[in-house]
């Protein structure tokens, strides 16, 4: 029978110290049972909204995992062997499994899909045609639903979702200003992502720079929250629109991140505020991908991958991923 390698959790992890809370195992593959699905990972996703999966929390949009759990994750890779017809041997395939060489899943709730193996970077659909850039999509052209020549502020603007709403919101022709730390993610903003304006959080005063915005800004693409938001919040125009998508700045806290200190800015300034979560649109994919694909084709939308090779380099790739080391969008090649 053929060996797994997997990693497993086995505590919940204190900060970033993952190499406590999780181990590297090996099994021997049970043989498949009805409707399963086995897949040969050839990648590996790394996400922020995983981090909440390790923790004790039981208020998230899913259950915490338990102890003693395979490590979930987004996998790419070919199914191996198959107990559904709809997912034939050899096929290219992501959804949810876990990390580990080889993921079984059930294909429905696993959100399990076949993608095109004519993509030259099969990388892309972790990428530009992948589930961040549907949820970047979702965001910005949904939730927030601004008008072209607006102002739309997107935070972690160089990391896996935020570059492709900086990306998704020049497109659909709204003024872009990207919120990153250093002036090297800000160089990519604005060189490589063209957005109008960067700001460098680890060394610019962020709402002294957003007070400069004439009107005010339209729309914030959240992906931190903390207090970046604070800083935000005060310069939005009225009946502005804030997507919360993420709160990367309170995953690794004991407790809950605080609320806003400027909470009464969405009532002076009349703000709507949504949270969204992949999830709740996974069955729409194939609305968003002729479009996502139409502008990746064009070269209008790109995602700059940040590779780590090897299953046992994966708790490197995560660290990466969550303090802010990496560029674009953090995968484990195996």
């Amino acid at each position: 029978m053929a060996q797994n390698r997997f990693w497993r959790l086995d505590a919940r992890p204190q900060g970033h110290d993952f190499a406590s809370a999780l181990s590297l195992c090996t099994e021997t593959l049970a043989p498949l049972g009805d409707g399963e699905v086995r897949i040969a990972a050839e990648y590996l996703s790394m996400d922020a909204g995983t981090r909440m999966w390790m923790s004790p929390r039981t208020d998230g949009y899913q259950p915490p995992l338990p102890l003693g759990a395979k490590m979930m994750g987004v996998v790419l890779g070919r199914v191996c062997e198959s107990r559904d017809p709809r997912f034939a041997r050899g096929t290219l395939v992501r959804g949810f499994g876990q990390w580990a060489q080889f993921s079984t899943v059930m294909p429905d709730p696993a959100g399990l899909v076949a993608v095109d193996d004519d993509v030259a970077d099969i990388r892309q659909h972790f990428g530009a045609l992948g589930m961040n850039a549907w949820t970047a999509y979702v965001g910005v052209a949904e939730v927030l639903g601004l008008a072209a020549g607006q102002w739309l502020v997107v935070s972690a603007a160089a990391g896996a979702t935020g570059s492709l709403a900086c990306q998704i919101g020049r497109n659909l022709g709204l003024r872009v200003i990207g919120i990153a730390g250093g002036p090297d993610k800000c160089r990519y903003l604005l060189e490589t992502l063209g957005v109008d304006q960067a700001i460098d959080y680890k060394n610019e005063d962020v709402a002294a720079r957003l007070a400069a915005v004439d009107g005010g800004v339209h729309g914030y693409f959240d992906n931190v929250g903390g207090p970046l938001l604070d800083a935000v919040l005060p310069n939005m125009a009225h009946y502005g629109r804030v997507a919360v998508c993420g709160l990367v700045a309170g995953y690794d806290a004991d407790k809950p991140l605080p609320g806003p200190a400027r909470f009464d800015q969405i009532l002076m300034r009349r703000l709507r505020v949504e949270g969204f979560f992949i999830p709740d649109f996974l069955h729409r994919g194939a609305e968003f991908m002729p479009r996502l694909r139409a502008w990746f084709d064009a070269g209008k939308l790109v995602a700059t991958i940040d590779e780590t090779v090897g299953l046992e380099n994966t708790l490197i790739a995560y660290d990466r991923m969550l303090t802010g080391k990496s560029l674009g969008k953090v995968v484990v090649k195996l």
